[in-house]
């Protein structure tokens, strides 16, 4: 009896921002890796996640959304896009039916001569008129050299499971990267500090999201509790009382939506701790934005 090969490799998920590559990302993976939020750029980290069997191991990779940089921080955003493009067995360049390849054109270039294998995932078709996928489609395929189109809607999980065995096809013969397992390469620092991030997009409007980093100060993990001790960085004054909110209603909102899907993350209870502090500039200072771990290469 021949022995079943095993493939592994990496899928690299790419695409604008808002586009639904989050989401895609963690039906994928089977857990919530990755934050959803409707405001774009929410991530700003490449984020590893790992669906594994007895005869392969997908390592899938969400990216930041690819966008034209304004601040050291978008610089460092597209470094994680710009590295997960050269690593990569297989590329899922993600769309939907609203985006155009305005911004991302030397990015799309950059895919088309990589000779990788490209899967067009054209998402939202929920909400497709007549004849518009058929639009959209004729304009990604006129842009981007792909092996094969899927439409999807992520946000309704339909037609998502076409995905796996197209990705599982072009993956090469291979041992596994990483105990079979683990879900993830990033420390459980790193997803507490995206939760209450992902809260912050939720519950606050306009440049406030976008000019917040969070810090895990302090994570200890007894038996029956995690106490978190977290840091909310704001880039100015007037910032930090929006966070903290009147009487601190909006600081509390925060740390109990928090606490909530952090215990749901984690499996047990959690006591959480949060703080605002002022870090000036930290989006335009290469040296605070590699404190906060924005440092691709």
């Amino acid at each position: 009896m021949t022995a079943h090969p095993h493939k592994a490799g990496f899928v690299n998920i790419v695409g604008k921002p808002n586009v639904g590559k989050s989401t895609l990302m963690n039906i994928l993976v089977g857990e919530r890796l990755s934050i959803i939020s409707p405001k774009a750029q929410t991530t700003r980290h490449r984020i590893l996640g790992l669906t594994n069997s007895d005869h392969y191991q997908i390592v899938f990779s969400d990216t930041p959304g690819m966008l034209k940089p304004q601040y050291e921080l978008h610089k460092s955003m597209m470094g994680f896009v710009n590295l997960s493009l050269e690593d990569a067995d297989v590329i899922l360049f993600v769309t939907d039916l609203f985006e155009t390849d305005e911004e991302i054109e030397e990015v799309i270039k950059r895919i088309n001569e990589s000779l990788i294998p490209v899967l067009l995932v054209i998402n939202k078709i929920d909400l497709a008129k007549e004849g518009q996928l058929e639009e959209v489609t004729n304009y990604w395929t006129s842009r981007v050299k792909a092996q094969l189109v899927i439409p999807i809607s992520a946000k309704e999980n339909f037609n998502t499971d076409r995905i796996l065995p197209e990705i599982l096809e072009r993956l090469p013969e291979h041992p596994a990267f990483y105990d079979k397992e683990e879900l993830t390469d990033r420390p459980e620092r790193f997803f507490a500090s995206e939760i209450i991030r992902e809260k912050i997009f939720t519950n606050y409007k306009k440049e406030i999201p976008y000019s917040t980093e969070v810090g895990i100060e302090d994570f200890h993990e007894e038996e029956q509790i995690i106490r978190i001790r977290a840091t909310i960085f704001v880039e100015r004054n007037s910032q930090k009382g929006i966070i903290i909110g009147n009487k601190g209603k909006m600081l509390k909102k925060v740390g109990i939506e928090s606490r909530i899907d952090l215990e749901k993350f984690f499996g047990k209870k959690v006591f959480l701790e949060t703080f605002v502090k002022v870090e000036p500039d930290w989006r335009k200072n290469k040296a605070k934005l590699k404190k906060f771990g924005y440092d691709p290469y």
